[in-house]
């Protein structure tokens, strides 16, 4: 079965994410709503932290917050492991929160994984992983990063997703 991939371009070069639609059908189908309706286009990676993931889909330069869809069912309990080079959806306290952020794993979060389906044990659904553009993923961890109003983890200098498409379906 061909997965899709989709092809995010950064002012730091390009990240090319193969997804895994057979283990986490809901949440690569939201993403790929994200992608195809432009969301992620002038998005940055709002929060970088070395040794753990980095994070974005959410935010626009200057720490806007862009307007997100419905919620997703969290399928974190799919078995797809928060190892490096995965992508999982970022949320709130509320495991089924999930909406258009999303991260990539720069170390194995094992802590991240699913565990039981309490608020404490479902952890951050996996749904694809990066299959070319890791020594981009790794230039961008190791930005400087800053305090932003209330956030943390926020590079001095933006992190910038021109634009994510689809290459294959």
């Amino acid at each position: 079965m061909d997965m899709p991939i989709v092809e995010l371009d950064t002012n730091f070069g390009s990240i090319v994410i193969e997804l895994n639609e057979e283990k986490a059908p809901q949440t690569v189908a939201n993403f790929l709503d994200y992608v195809q309706s432009g969301h992620y286009d002038g998005t940055i990676f709002h929060r970088v932290i070395n040794g753990f993931m980095i994070q974005g889909g959410g935010m626009e330069s200057g720490m806007k917050e862009k307007r997100t869809g419905t919620p997703i069912k969290n399928e974190a309990d799919n078995g797809l492991k928060n190892d490096v080079g995965t992508i999982a959806m970022a949320r709130t306290n509320d495991p089924h929160s999930a909406t258009s952020q999303f991260f990539i794993n720069v170390n194995n979060n094992d802590f991240l994984n699913y565990s039981s389906p309490t608020p404490q044990g479902w952890g951050y659904a996996v749904f694809g992983k990066v299959i070319d553009g890791m020594d981009v993923v790794n230039q961008i961890k190791n930005v400087k990063t800053t305090s932003y109003g209330f956030h943390q983890d926020v590079p001095v200098d933006a992190v910038v997703i021109n634009s994510a498409k689809v290459i294959q379906k």
